[in-house]
């Protein structure tokens, strides 16, 4: 019975963290006449820029990032040249880059006064064309495509590194040409891998709004802010939220199919063997790959972080004011507090929902973990609408008048606003499915057999989790905290919403900073948000070369 309840518990608060989806889905059933003029007026004015430009948006970085991402992992997977080993690792570092943070060096490296056009001008004359401006739909499309690829470049990595490297042997020994090779046998292997990481790139690019709004871009996401702060229509910004829900919800089932075609199983031997297969190319093909292969990690990473240092230094010794090493203290103590607070939770709560299923799996902890695992792909726009819509109708039931102004502090509105109780409760459900997904894998290591010696030894189930599982837990534990921190430390669009006054963190303040094109002070909080993304990029680079 008690385990029954705690199961009932965990399952209660996992559905919970459903609510903002839900709250975005009921916007139709209680939206006004108001609203449906709104989004009328938005449907015959902006609405069709807004599709067509992120229809555009999602179609370039889908395809530049399949461009990239396919052809780096093929080559690392299947081709032997100089340089291999270093670049099988180092073409994860842009993971740890927020497109948001490379938009505001990008946009000062490229601008008319920065140092790539007064280069330019320098050795073509001051008559020499000026070159296109970054601030646009093309630059928004390179920049996410940087950023972005990883994705698909780690899971096509590995679905050739373990099936097609042997299958291409097997093709060389039949005597097939090198065009039927990668054509007729990579590309079949690789496709469902492809498929998934450029369903995981579009939700990616769909639920962006610091680059979107940086440079100007008129796409779904920055529609729902400007429905909301504009035109002040909580209601009109849901239901545009809702049609963006639903794209989000296809991409879903597409990155679901695509996985469960997946079928790939890897061991040292085959590791071995693949290694020993791959096709040696000559010297000076083996270097042109090599140099091809580093692009992307110097356009999307090193260079990047060379320019923050750079503008860091500039303002640390030329700056007015110099960098604000107090204020930076604080955004910092905000985003740490805000991200290892939320860490903690969600970990606790994907502990005790997977212990629930393991112990006593049954129809409603298959749907928590289903309510849980859509949240990562709903947008961080849309969860904090989704919020505010059912915080808005608790507010005009609160019967504040009965209570006395002294309740007016624990109003729904007061707490989820002036507070960081909604800011934690938008994190959780965004990202409680990034831990649940680490500890179910943790679990998954874990032979029935154990609990079953420890029933007839008479643990009861806490005892069997304290004493068995737990230890065994507590490395996926530790990567689900990772993920969580890491992930939190980078959200924008929730965190612009729901932040209560003064609690600024630092890509909140790294966005405003450039947004006011004083990216010199922008360099510091955008500096420590990629050092932080660092963490778990080289933790998951150590686990792909051990698994090469």
């Amino acid at each position: 019975m008690r385990v029954v309840r705690i199961q009932s518990l965990f399952t209660l608060l996992a559905l919970l963290l459903a609510v903002p989806v839900l709250g975005v889905g009921s916007s139709w059933l209680t939206g006004g006449q108001g609203s449906l003029d709104v989004l009328g007026h938005l449907f015959h004015t902006v609405m069709g820029e807004q599709a067509r430009t992120s229809a555009l948006l999602a179609l370039g970085v889908a395809l530049g990032a399949a461009l990239v991402g396919g052809l780096t992992a093929a080559a690392i997977a299947l081709l032997e040249f100089p340089g291999r080993t270093l670049l099988s690792w180092a073409l994860l570092l842009p993971l740890a880059m927020p497109a948001y943070v490379l938009a505001y060096v990008a946009t000062d490296a490229l601008q008319f006064s920065g140092p790539v056009q007064t280069w330019w001008r320098a050795w073509q004359g001051e008559a020499a064309p000026r070159l296109p401006d970054v601030r646009s739909l093309w630059g928004a499309v390179l920049l996410m495509v940087l950023c972005l690829y990883p994705y698909v470049y780690l899971l096509t990595r590995a679905a050739l590194a373990n099936q097609g490297v042997r299958l291409l042997e097997a093709a060389r020994l039949l005597g097939a040409g090198w065009r039927r090779q990668w054509l007729g046998v990579a590309l079949p292997v690789a496709r469902p891998a492809l498929m998934a990481g450029v369903a995981l790139v579009l939700m990616e690019t769909l639920a962006d709004y610091g680059v979107g709004a940086y440079f100007g871009l008129n796409t779904f996401t920055t529609g729902i802010y400007r429905a909301w702060l504009s035109m002040d229509d909580r209601q009109a910004a849901a239901q545009l939220a809702s049609l963006l829900l639903l794209v989000v919800a296809a991409l879903m089932a597409l990155e679901r199919r695509a996985q469960g075609r997946l079928r790939l199983s890897s061991n040292r031997a085959g590791a071995t063997q693949a290694a020993s297969a791959r096709a040696a190319l000559s010297p000076w093909a083996g270097v042109g790959v090599a140099l091809l292969c580093s692009l992307p990690v110097w356009l999307g990473f090193v260079l990047p972080v060379l320019r923050l240092l750079q503008l860091m230094w500039a303002e640390h010794v030329h700056g007015d004011f110099g960098l604000p090493w107090q204020a930076f203290a604080q955004w910092a103590w905000h985003s740490l507090s805000l991200a290892a607070g939320s860490a903690a939770l969600a970990v606790a709560l994907a502990l005790g929902l997977a212990h629930a299923a393991r112990w006593h799996e049954s129809w409603h902890t298959r749907l928590a973990s289903r309510a849980i695992g859509l949240g990562y792909a709903v947008p961080g726009a849309v969860m904090a609408v989704g919020l505010l819509v059912p915080v808005g109708a608790l507010q005009a039931w609160w019967p504040e008048q009965a209570l006395g102004p002294a309740w007016r502090a624990w109003s729904p509105s007061a707490v989820v606003t002036g507070t960081v109780v909604g800011l934690v409760y938008a994190y959780l459900a965004r990202f409680s499915s990034v831990a649940l997904q680490s500890v179910q894998a943790g679990y998954a290591q874990i032979s029935p057999s154990l609990d079953e010696s420890a029933r007839l030894l008479g643990r009861s189930p806490a005892a069997i989790w304290w004493q068995v599982h737990r230890p065994l837990l507590t490395r996926p534990a530790l990567v689900a905290a990772l993920l969580v921190f890491v992930d939190v430390m980078k959200e924008l669009p929730a965190t612009l919403v729901l932040r209560p006054f003064n609690t600024d963190t630092l890509a909140v303040v790294a966005y405003q900073l450039a947004r006011d094109e004083r990216l010199g002070e922008a360099a510091l909080p955008s500096l420590a948000i990629v050092l932080v993304g660092l963490i778990p990029v080289i933790g998951l680079s150590s686990r792909v070369n051990a698994a090469r």
